[in-house]
């Protein structure tokens, strides 16, 4: 029996880190965030106790591709031989805890964007797609551990996912496209080797983590950890309470999420911040502003204020500008 997943709420330190991952959550739109840091700072702990924390999805029941009731139809070109609920009224649906999928290291494409299923086709003579790895993340969280290690051909599978929303698989007889949205999450530690330029872009927000360099913030962590191993189910019992709570505060801001405003000047700002940076196109400008719309949700607020794009800066820019990390941006984007 695998034990749970040691709680989000008993990370001690990381602010950047987890505030990272809890915006990403409250905005899918950000396409993402990528951890970068040295080894043995709770970067791929953090990731999988973010999956206590995300809302239910209400999917059609039976389906292989997780499309909710709207998605129905939508893109899905696959030849699903069970089109029960193509025909039903109302469809079958279910409520389904949103996915966080680790993409392994040693996954081979079919394994990635699937392939057809060999022992169906030989066994009863039918043709049938099995879903992916890509399928199984559409609308949740596509998790990839030392993402800098990760080959090139699933590096291209990731970005054309990534870019187009779908998923095509045009090979062994098999044509079809299915719908892809994910968040992509990433943790890598750059001694090891940096990211393709492509992907790195990819990631909406990037977050720089290192070892607590305070005593008793590394004698709380021992403590909490040789806790958790000794007796996960009682550990994550003790900060239940908080996890609820977490877990409410950020359905709380998805919904409030499409309510938040943002003042005109602040557009100006934020175009004038990446302008200063140095960023390259306009995706960046957007991301800021996603993320300062998300920052506010977070907060409660129903309006964008400027300490939101300032904090929001260096989670979104740090990786896409050209020079050193804000060595000559003014300080009027540095992190309240």
């Amino acid at each position: 029996m695998s034990r749970p997943p040691y709680p989000f709420v008993a990370l001690v330190g990381q602010e950047r880190m987890t505030l990272g991952l809890i915006l990403a959550a409250v905005a899918p739109v950000l396409s993402g965030v990528l951890i970068r840091g040295e080894k043995g700072t709770a970067k791929s702990t953090a990731v999988r106790a973010l999956a206590e924390l995300l809302p239910e999805r209400e999917v059609v029941d039976g389906c292989r591709y997780r499309l909710t009731v709207a998605e129905r139809g939508l893109l899905c070109t696959t030849g699903c031989d069970d089109l029960s609920c193509r025909r039903a009224d109302p469809v079958p649906a279910r409520h389904r805890r949103t996915p966080v999928v680790e993409l392994p290291m040693a996954a081979t494409e079919d394994r990635v964007a699937g392939a057809l299923d060999l022992e169906r086709a030989l066994t009863a003579g039918v043709r049938r797609f099995e879903p992916g790895l890509l399928a199984a993340a559409h609308g949740g969280i596509l998790y990839v551990d030392e993402v800098n290690l990760l080959d090139d051909h699933l590096v291209d599978l990731l970005l054309d996912s990534a870019a187009m929303g779908v998923n095509t698989v045009e090979r062994e007889g098999v044509s079809l496209t299915h719908p892809a949205r994910f968040s992509l999450v990433g943790t890598m530690n750059p001694e090891e080797g940096e990211l393709r330029p492509q992907l790195l872009d990819r990631f909406g927000l990037c977050v720089t983590v290192e070892g607590c360099t305070d005593p008793r913030q590394r004698v709380e962590i021992m403590q909490r950890r040789l806790a958790y191993e000794r007796d996960p189910d009682a550990f994550v019992a003790r900060w239940s309470g908080q996890t609820s709570a977490l877990r409410a505060r950020i359905a709380t801001a998805t919904a409030l999420l499409p309510r938040v405003t943002t003042p005109g000047e602040l557009l100006l700002e934020i175009a004038t911040t990446c302008l200063d940076a140095g960023v390259d196109g306009h995706r960046g400008d957007l991301t800021l502003l996603r993320a300062a719309i998300a920052l506010a949700a977070w907060c409660g607020r129903t309006e964008v204020e400027p300490g939101d794009v300032a904090e929001a800066a260096p989670l979104v820019l740090t990786h896409r500008i050209r020079r050193q990390p804000f060595q000559d941006i003014p300080q009027h984007v540095a992190v309240r």
